[in-house]
Parts: C-alpha cells; sequence; structure tokens
C-alpha cells in the first residue's frame, strides 16, 4: 500500500480543525456489509481477466516509492487492472472519517451524492480511479462518476461505484466500506493491502442515485454476467 506524503491541503486542515466542533449529528454508524456480492463468482470473474490486452500508453506504480507495473487492460465491456489497495477516507466527515483518523483527509470527493454533498467513504462501497493524464484518460473508456466496479479479492466480489479520482502516476485505490467489506483492514493511515485486488470497470455504466449500494449491486450483476457472456 502507498506510504503517503504527509503534505495536508487546506481542506484537509480546515477539516482536521472543524472535527473537534462537529454537531453529534455529524457522525454516523456504518454498516458495511460482508462480500460476496451478487450471483457471479469471484473464480468466474477472474478467470476471465488471466490476460491484459494494455489500452494505457503507459504503467502506473501502486505507491509513490514503487516503480511502474500496473496497467489498465481492456476486455469487451470493461476495464481492469490488478493492484494492492489504499484506502480513501475522503468525503463527508464521520467518526471513522476525519482529519484525525486519516492524515490526508479531504473533505470531497471528485463525485457527489445526488444531493450535491460528498460520498461518504465509511459506508459508501467506492473506488478511485487515476486522474487523467498522458498514461490514461478514464473518460476515453467509457468510464464515468458513478461507474460500476466489481472490487475482488481472496475469493470474494464486491460491487462498488467510481467516486473519487487519484494522482495521475498511482493506481489502487478504495473507500473504508470497500475495503471492510473485503476483509482488508480500512484504517486510511496503516491498513490496506500490498497485492490481490482485481478491479473491473464495466463500460458505459452509472448507478442512480450514486449513493445507492443496493442500485450498484443490481447493476453489478447484471453486467458481469453479460461480461462473462461476452468474453
Amino acid at each position: 500500500m502507498r506510504t503517503r506524503t504527509l503534505t495536508l491541503s487546506a481542506a484537509a486542515c480546515s477539516a482536521l480543525l472543524a472535527t473537534a466542533t462537529l454537531p453529534a449529528g455529524a457522525f454516523g454508524a456504518a454498516n458495511p456489509r460482508s462480500a460476496q456480492e451478487g450471483s457471479v463468482s469471484a473464480a468466474a470473474l477472474l478467470a476471465k481477466v488471466t490476460s491484459c490486452s494494455q489500452i494505457s500508453s503507459g504503467k502506473y506504480r501502486t505507491d509513490e516509492e514503487t516503480s511502474a507495473t500496473v496497467p489498465v487492460c481492456g476486455k469487451n465491456g470493461a476495464v481492469f487492472w490488478k493492484a494492492d489497495m489504499d484506502i480513501d477516507c475522503d468525503g463527508q466527515v464521520t467518526a471513522k472519517c476525519n482529519g484525525n483518523t486519516d492524515p490526508w483527509f479531504q473533505d470531497d470527493t471528485a463525485f457527489h451524492q445526488s444531493n450535491g454533498r460528498a460520498l461518504r467513504a465509511d459506508s459508501l462501497p467506492y473506488v478511485v480511479v487515476p486522474s487523467t493524464s498522458s498514461i490514461w484518460k478514464y473518460t476515453s473508456s467509457g468510464i464515468k462518476g458513478g461507474g460500476v466496479v466489481a472490487v475482488i479479492y481472496n475469493g470474494k466480489v464486491e460491487y462498488a461505484v467510481v467516486g473519487d479520482t487519484g494522482p495521475t502516476q498511482i493506481i489502487g485505490e478504495a473507500s473504508y466500506a470497500t475495503a471492510s467489506a473485503l476483509g482488508i483492514d480500512p484504517d486510511p493511515e496503516t491498513g490496506g493491502t500490498d497485492s490481490g485486488v482485481t478491479y473491473i470497470l464495466f463500460k458505459n455504466a452509472q448507478v442512480s442515485p450514486i449513493e445507492s449500494h443496493s442500485a450498484a449491486v443490481s447493476l453489478g450483476d447484471s453486467l458481469a454476467k453479460q461480461f462473462l457472456q461476452n468474453n
């Protein structure tokens, strides 16, 4: 997992100061689910991504200190990569995700709920895609905010949405809730896993509203079945 640089943005600093004075209602209990989700097995999905037809112009690092070894690969109806999982706790301030629990916390996400608020990392499974660069432009591959992702780890499948963007040269990050549901330590500072995570992002699909996890599971299961048929 990535050792992130200890440089807080202005937003993170303000969030750190604000945490101590939050009203009680700002905190809420999260109830991450236990994967497997849907009817398509992890083994069936993994059998379709054993080889890579690289669509990215280059490769990504999994951490700031590692070499670039991870390509974005193309399949019929999807793109995928195999990487680590760093923990993204950005978005709404909660008891689990705030400036005290996460030194790199920012109180916003690239994509927002239907009411305009940032996503909630401790209860919504979401995945981070690299920001657009010369390596890869995710929108050119039919990937958009709210898109559906099958995240596979240790024989389990968790459906998530594309919820945030990250560094231009690093790949392999998902929300607190995604990690928790897959049995990965979700601590934003010390958690995550160094390898073994497969991310399958379905093209031209979008969950509405983005914050509905049940909608993501329903759509994701349908798209996963199509993926098996078309590859």
